[in-house]
């Protein structure tokens, strides 16, 4: 009987025991443990920069104002052609030299009548005189003066005729001479010496003045900002930079690509022709902005985007759209918020979740 009352105390024991081992182990289970930085990093709060603002469009460069020289006069033959395709030229200059023998073979006939025309208006002139002195002194009834006068304005009335055909022809022989409405850049020809010009056929294109505009194609969310005026500059790989401006904003936007077109006028064509494809950036101002250092902008799964300092220094991922860039600086259009607490050093070997530790800069 003591026997088994000693084993039964010592299985008692042992319950016991076991009992406190496995409380142990559950109130240490239950303990919470402390996360342990993984990364020492500095932290900087987000804040409103004036930044440089510039956007940056392309487009076709095109004449400011394209004249069309066209023949007034037909069916004569182009004898010379005084310019070519790239050359400047002043207002009035000839261009094409047609055949005017036949013309002035006119004047000199159309001269001839006016001075005959001319004499019988001083011939009429001196019979009204008379027929007035004879009607005067009662030699010359009504009628005869009547028809005096009507023989001087019959007179005077060709004289005009004559004057007006004169003045007719020498305006064709002046037409015979193709002359440069404007001053500016022979854009293209099209006449050939010996070619028969009909009335109205374009002879040469000229850009006025040589000046040349870039069509600017530009997003509608960005034409907002623009204004006439700006400085630009247009570009070229293969010809460079030539300055420009703004010269007007127009004020349709394209309801399929949404694109609105912005015309920059340049200062000086430098080698730049009308059907070019060039870029343009104009200058909008300094503009508030979100800026980050540009060591807090890291790229995770091809996407940019900074950690956000959070509770308990965890850090979070946030993607971000990245604008302008300065040397150090970066612009960010969506993401962040003015005040946010962002890593600098030390975000390039963060991941999602990171448990950090703050130092003073």
């Amino acid at each position: 009987m003591r026997d088994m009352q000693g084993r039964f105390a010592r299985r008692l024991a042992v319950l016991a025991v076991a009992s406190v081992v496995l409380a142990a182990c559950g109130k240490a289970e239950k303990a919470p443990t402390e996360p342990q930085a993984s990364q020492t990093v500095t932290v900087q709060a987000v804040g409103m920069t004036s930044l440089p603002r510039r956007i940056t469009a392309s487009g076709d460069i095109v004449a400011w104002n394209e004249v069309v020289v066209g023949a007034e006069t037909g069916g004569l033959t182009a004898t010379q052609v005084l310019v070519d395709e790239g050359a400047w030229v002043r207002q009035g200059q000839p261009l094409v030299q047609m055949n005017d023998a036949l013309l002035r073979a006119q004047l000199r006939q159309q001269e001839a009548n006016v001075a005959a025309a001319r004499a019988g208006v001083a011939q009429a002139d001196a019979a009204l005189r008379r027929a007035r002195e004879l009607k005067e002194r009662g030699y010359l009834a009504q009628a005869g003066l009547d028809n005096a006068v009507a023989s001087q304005a019959t007179a005077a009335a060709q004289l005009s005729a004559a004057e007006a055909g004169l003045s007719e022809v020498r305006t064709r022989l002046s037409q015979a001479t193709v002359r440069a409405p404007v001053a500016g850049l022979v854009a293209s020809r099209k006449v050939v010496q010996g070619q028969i010009v009909a009335p109205g056929t374009e002879l040469f294109r000229i850009v006025r003045d040589g000046r040349l505009e870039l069509n600017a194609e530009v997003p509608e969310t960005q034409l907002a900002q623009l204004r006439a005026g700006m400085p630009a500059t247009i570009a070229s790989d293969q010809l460079g930079e030539v300055p420009g401006s703004v010269r007007i904003i127009t004020s349709q936007v394209d309801p399929q690509s949404r694109v609105g077109v912005a015309r920059i006028a340049l200062t000086t064509a430098g080698g730049f022709r009308p059907g070019m494809f060039a870029r343009g950036v104009i200058n909008v101002g300094e503009q508030p902005a979100i800026t980050t250092p540009s060591l807090a902008v890291v790229y995770r799964d091809n996407k940019s985007g900074v950690f956000v300092i959070g509770a308990q220094s965890v850090v979070r991922f946030r993607p971000v759209v990245v604008g302008a860039r300065t040397r150090d600086q970066v612009e960010i259009t969506e993401g962040l918020t003015s005040g946010e607490r962002i890593v600098v050093q030390g975000a390039g070997f963060l991941a999602d979740g990171d448990h950090v530790r703050v130092v003073a800069k």
